[in-house]
């Protein structure tokens, strides 16, 4: 039977504590910020559905010219527009948002931080939202 010291026992890496979720993640999204443009952004993408991301075929460009439909603009700026694209899918399907459109989020510029910080939000303010209609 084979036996360790003590002090070798406390310095094994089987007996160090699992990182927290958030360490392994990022630092945490208390440190995410945005600015009150990219607020502004993920508000508006609450009246956005996931049809406006699509970009429209010759049907449908050609229905909307003649009816007088508005579809939904693209944003000028492409760093704008990945931010709308991520809380358009944050508002209508939650966490499920599509690995690519994440991919395009942090090649954008943004965190991960801050990608669960729009995910946070647009949590709590669907819940708020339940809250105040189901009553």
């Amino acid at each position: 039977m084979a036996s360790l010291a003590l002090s070798a026992l406390r310095r094994s890496p089987a007996s160090t504590p699992p990182a927290k979720p958030s360490a392994m993640i990022g630092s945490g999204a208390s440190q995410a910020r945005l600015s009150a443009l990219e607020w502004s952004i993920v508000a508006m993408a609450e009246r956005d559905g996931l049809s406006s991301i699509r970009e429209p075929g010759r049907l449908v460009s050609a229905l909307t010219g003649l009816f007088g439909i508005s579809q939904p603009n693209r944003l000028g700026n492409e760093r704008l527009e990945t931010l709308r694209r991520i809380a358009i899918f944050s508002w209508n399907n939650v966490w499920n948002v599509p690995k690519a459109e994440i991919a395009g989020f942090l090649e954008a510029g943004f965190t991960t931080d801050q990608f669960e910080l729009i995910q946070h939000s647009v949590g709590e303010a669907r819940r708020a939202r339940r809250r105040r209609t189901t009553r």
